[in-house]
């Protein structure tokens, strides 16, 4: 089948990134470098190619019910122009995938990761019921994040949508350079900012407006580099690293979006089972001494270096603390903040100790 191109692929050649194969797709990994597009982000705006991502449109009169069924956070609780973040589960409680459910006035729209597109869209197709029609858009549609603290301003250029009326978490139809577009407050960094969703045929004359609109703001291209060093900042799971099929969402921390009392759904029996006896691991924040960090599937073990008592998911060298840092399951016993425990980096025992987390937080 081959690598597939996102209808930005030309504009990001031209811009000069280093492209690497990511979930079935050529993406940019960065342009100038990932800790100048990550403090970018950080300090004015930036703005990511994120098309790779999946679109699954959802109708008719049980559309709202499945949902329900086959998510563990509360659809019943969506008005219409608000969007949720949430997981879909197997039986045993483990994570088929992290998404955002979107109430249309029509239906639904669900945005899932890249890598499981066929996944979702297979499992979602296996428990269809009648009176759900499903749509699977994710060829036709171009994903366009626009972060930081000068998105709003830098986006408002472009469209006569009143972005300060936008809560979080919100959406709204509208045109964005005369096209037609779905802008949400959403994002994976952090900070403030907006994700457009629009037709592929649209995505470069966006995508352009965008960098010429922010330009006094010293807009840059952000490639899947420093898209993870931000989410880690933010300790935000990966699919894949910090979570998956083996992962229930109490020990990932995702307690806060799993509603146990909206009635049934997918995995409810066994996330329940979890939370009355306690999950036996916690995914936590790590500082780690020294320079190196640690990467996914490290060994961590108690302070002495003695027992190893979990392992890293996700480590990089953060560019605004500037010190490693980590995620990674521990014992539930060692997972509080304070507690000194150590890494194992290639064969090297390195101090580390559980850390609040964000570890980083915006001043704005």
């Amino acid at each position: 089948m081959g690598t597939k191109k996102t209808a930005l692929y030309e504009a990001h050649l031209e811009l000069g990134a280093k492209m690497v194969e990511f979930a079935g797709y050529w993406m940019p990994i960065y342009y100038r470098g990932i800790f100048e597009e990550h403090r970018r982000v950080r300090t004015t705006v930036g703005i990511f190619d994120v098309s790779h991502m999946g679109e699954f449109f959802f109708s008719g009169p049980e559309a709202g019910p499945f949902l329900q069924w086959m998510t563990v956070n509360d659809v019943g609780k969506l008005s219409v122009y608000q969007a949720q973040y949430s997981a879909m589960c197997y039986e045993h409680g483990g994570l088929v995938d992290d998404l955002i459910v979107y109430r249309l006035p029509d239906g639904y729209m669900m945005v899932v990761n890249a890598a499981n597109i066929t996944k979702d869209w297979d499992w979602l197709q296996a428990h269809r019921r009648p009176g759900v029609v499903m749509h699977n858009r994710s060829d036709e549609l171009s994903l366009i994040a626009i972060q930081g603290r000068q998105a709003q301003a830098t986006l408002q250029k472009l469209t006569e949508a009143e972005l300060s009326q936008i809560k979080y978490y919100r959406f709204v139809e509208t045109k964005v350079v005369g096209v037609q577009a779905l802008v949400s407050r959403t994002g994976y960094t952090g900070e403030d900012g907006f994700e457009i969703c629009v037709e592929n045929e649209h995505a470069r004359r966006v995508w352009d407006a965008l960098l010429d609109a922010g330009r006094e703001f010293e807009i840059e291209p952000v490639g899947l580099g420093a898209r993870d060093t931000l989410r880690l900042e933010m300790k935000y799971c990966l699919y894949g690293n910090d979570i998956d099929e083996n992962t229930n969402p109490i020990e990932a921390g995702l307690g806060w979006i799993t509603k146990l009392d909206k009635g049934d759904f997918l995995g409810r029996q066994a996330i329940l089972e979890v939370v009355n006896r306690g999950p036996a691991r916690k995914l936590v924040g790590l500082e780690v001494d020294g320079k190196a960090f640690p990467r996914h599937g490290y060994p961590i073990y108690d302070e002495a270096g003695e027992t190893q008592v979990g392992f890293v998911t996700s480590g990089t060298f953060s560019p605004m603390l500037e010190k490693p840092i980590a995620m990674g399951y521990v014992r539930t016993d060692l997972a509080a903040v304070g507690t000194a425990l150590s890494v194992d980096l290639r064969g090297k025992k390195v101090g580390a100790r559980v850390v609040p987390t964000p570890f980083y937080k915006r001043d704005y």
